[in-house]
């Protein structure tokens, strides 16, 4: 990957203030699963040594949840082109796509079921669909 290119004070402000983590999309779905009795790991990597961490994980049940903003992961409603140094942003979304799908087929590879939501999907809905999964995944005994 290129480096970044230089930006404007008010675009690198606005970017540092981005959160890798506990965003509200996701706060909202982990407290709709908490409501509904389930626990969980949050910002863990499913697999032992790996640097990808999930935003939820339920080890037992080998379900790893990932809440995917929009403009990062590229959604297909709402992704948006940068007018701004747009060779190098079209290049490092496509590698976050890419990374993820590399992700995805690791953690099935595992035996691991992979729930992708994005941010703009209603929490209930998305909680939904990560307690199917957890109810059709049988408990693994070593984790």
């Amino acid at each position: 990957m290129t480096r970044r290119p230089g930006t404007d004070a008010a675009t690198s402000a606005r970017m540092a203030r981005q959160r890798r983590t506990g965003t509200d999309p996701e706060v909202a779905l982990r407290r709709e699963l908490h409501r509904r009795g389930l626990r969980y790991f949050v910002d863990r990597a499913p697999i032992r040594g790996q640097r990808r961490r999930a935003d939820l994980v339920f080890p037992r049940r080998r379900v790893a949840v990932y809440v995917d903003g929009c403009f990062w992961h590229r959604c297909p409603q709402h992704a948006t082109d940068p007018k701004n140094n747009a060779e190098w942003w079209a290049a490092k979304l496509a590698g976050n796509v890419a990374r993820d799908r590399a992700t995805d087929a690791a953690l099935i590879a595992e035996g691991w079921q992979v729930i992708r939501v994005w941010e703009h999907e209603d929490a209930v809905s998305a909680a939904d669909r990560v307690q199917q999964a957890l109810a059709s995944a049988a408990p693994h005994p070593h984790e």
